[in-house]
């Protein structure tokens, strides 16, 4: 129970808490101006101890301060870095300034729905983008609410996304192979381009995974390429930032990354086209290098510390071949002539030229999504392509990557048609089926 005494000016609550080694001990709290605020608030840290073993003093820290900490303790141990980002951005933009000033206690179940009613209609967000924001929040209250028990209940249990009448259209662009032709046409004096489109044309590789493959990962007598790493861009100070760009926030800065899944670590089997052409570039790679020579730009792996996991990582820093650097080389397939890096910033102009001066709509992902199709198309078995890609479930193969084509249309049109014309229809009646 809750006993109250006078401290000089002030009162005093306390309870009795689990003894340790024999020892009683007290929870107590002072500075009451009356003798029933001391009980008030003596009653109610008694009930929040007894039932979840201790005083929730957090659950009066604001949602922005608490979002925080989240990203700190969980998000940063957890997540991968462009899901980091990708956070970040949605609580600069939307749950700080519209909730961060509220405290956990404050913050329910109405309130949240509100939230995400209003931005739906004001924002005109897409339902996948009002989808992330409502990930961020249950994510974010379900470890204040059963990992750290700085509330009670989630409140972000029961919400639910708003009905889009209109469904969002299927962003994927499959390309014919007459729009493939002029894609690389337009790019073959940009080599490192377009291999780039090729690779990934031939492999369904996700566009990190093409632009951090090295070369020891091509094995050209086996007809193999081996997925063990992708590549990220970092800022300069290899942290998100959370709240604006700082100087040197724009500074692009390359790590190795693990793959999506485990399933993504994979070796896969590629055709005599891909082996000659990539054959050919490497050949290309090797007369550049003596080109330029001592100005040709060399990149090596540097073993750093992760600044937010505290984890080992491998950090790609460059130097002019000149320079005798004592670590090892990151012999990156898809570099520019003069061996300069960009990773998957590489194709950012590239792709303005598709999109503005072809007139095709396009993606890096759009490669990825137009081998899978195009492999289901010819009667691939979904589970080789699944593998393949690096999927996690081969509905994931199902349900996104694998898009109706025409041809596929037609193809199960004619299919029915060869099964139902067995069935014998009249071509004519003789009589109306009324009198």
């Amino acid at each position: 129970m809750v006993s109250v005494r006078k401290r000089g000016k002030v009162y005093e609550y306390r309870f009795e808490t689990a003894s340790v080694d024999g020892t009683r001990k007290w929870i107590t709290k002072s500075g009451f101006r009356t003798k029933q605020e001391a009980l008030n608030q003596g009653a109610l840290d008694y009930n929040e101890y007894y039932r979840i073993g201790r005083v929730k003093r957090n659950k009066e820290m604001s949602y922005a301060d608490y979002l925080d900490f989240w990203i700190d303790t969980y998000c940063n141990f957890n997540l991968k870095y462009s899901t980091i980002v990708t956070y970040l951005n949605i609580m600069k933009n939307y749950l700080k300034p519209m909730l961060g000033g509220y405290s956990l206690s404050q913050i329910d179940t109405q309130m949240l729905q509100e939230f995400i009613n209003k931005i739906y209609v004001e924002k005109n967000l897409s339902k996948w983008y009002l989808k992330g924001i409502m990930k961020v929040i249950k994510g974010s209250l379900k470890y204040a609410c059963y990992t750290v028990n700085y509330i009670n209940e989630n409140p972000a249990e029961r919400l639910h996304i708003p009905r889009y009448e209109i469904v969002a259209g299927d962003p994927a662009h499959i390309f014919t192979q007459e729009e493939i032709e002029r894609i690389l046409d337009r790019f073959k004096n940009t080599p490192h381009i377009y291999y780039a489109f090729l690779t990934a044309y031939y492999t369904g590789m996700r566009t990190s995974e093409v632009f951090g493959l090295t070369w020891d990962c091509v094995d050209f007598e086996n007809k193999t390429i081996t997925i063990n790493k992708n590549i990220i861009r970092k800022n300069k100070f290899g942290l998100p930032k959370r709240y604006k760009s700082t100087k040197g926030h724009s500074i692009e800065v390359w790590s190795y990354g693990t793959c999506k899944n485990p399933q993504s670590q994979r070796t896969i089997s590629i055709g005599d086209t891909l082996v000659e052409a990539l054959k050919e570039f490497k050949r290309l790679q090797e007369e550049n290098r003596k080109y330029y020579g001592d100005n040709y730009l060399k990149h090596y792996e540097k073993r750093v510390i992760s600044e937010y996991t505290q984890r080992p990582e491998i950090k790609i820093v460059d130097a002019k071949a000149e320079l005798d650097i004592d670590l090892p080389e990151a012999k990156l397939v898809f570099v520019s002539p003069n061996g300069f890096f960009r990773g998957t910033e590489s194709t950012r102009y590239a792709f303005k030229v598709i999109n503005y001066e072809l007139g095709i709509p396009c993606r890096f992902h759009d490669f990825r999504d137009t081998h899978a199709t195009r492999l289901i198309e010819q009667g691939a078995d979904i589970k080789a392509v699944s593998k393949r890609l690096g999927h996690s479930t081969i509905m994931t193969t199902y349900n996104i990557y694998v898009r109706v084509t025409d041809k596929m249309e037609t193809e199960t049109v004619k299919t029915f048609e060869g099964y139902a014309n067995t069935l014998d229809i009249p071509k004519t009646v003789d009589k109306p089926y009324f009198d």
